[in-house]
């Protein structure tokens, strides 16, 4: 099958006690942050600096900040990586380690080094739908999860009056 036909098929993974680690803080680290603080207790960021709504998500217990420059001894007991650092370079480290200690990873803005891509994630109560476009248009796949976050919340809500 060519890279261009690829699909990705949709697994849910429970990751509630599963160490989770984002490397980097920038706009789309965020994002990635965000989503997966719904999905696990121990959430590990790592970064020299952070912005004032990632120290809320930390003063509310929704994950550890490691304020610091990445090292490799970072993700030795992670479940999943994120790498979302601007230096290619260290993204490229990451990557590297992640696939010699069989962890998944996710490279931002290199689609070749990616275990896995986000979805667009809408939760209501229960319910995770999941809306991907197997890494090649993420907007729509987000644009389109927001749609049915929309939709799930007037479905639910309607099924709890009846």
């Amino acid at each position: 099958m060519s890279s261009a036909k690829k699909l990705y098929f949709p697994m849910f993974v429970d990751l509630t006690d599963k160490k989770v680690v984002v490397v980097g803080a920038g706009t789309i680290a965020k994002r990635r942050i965000r989503t997966m603080a719904e999905f696990t207790s121990r959430l590990v960021v790592i970064a020299p600096e952070v912005n004032p709504e990632l120290r809320e998500l930390e003063e509310a217990g929704k994950l550890t900040i490691l304020r610091k420059t990445y090292q490799q001894e970072d993700i030795c007991d992670a479940a999943m990586v994120i790498a979302a650092t601007s230096d290619s370079k260290v993204n490229q480290e990451i990557y590297a380690a992640c696939k010699c200690l069989g962890i998944p990873v996710n490279v931002y803005k290199d689609k070749t080094k990616c275990d896995f891509f986000f979805p667009g994630v809408a939760t209501f109560e229960h319910v995770v739908v999941g809306v991907s476009s197997s890494g090649r248009e993420q907007r729509k796949s987000r644009g389109l999860a927001e749609k049915i976050q929309g939709f799930l919340k007037e479905e639910m809500a309607g099924k709890d009056e009846k």
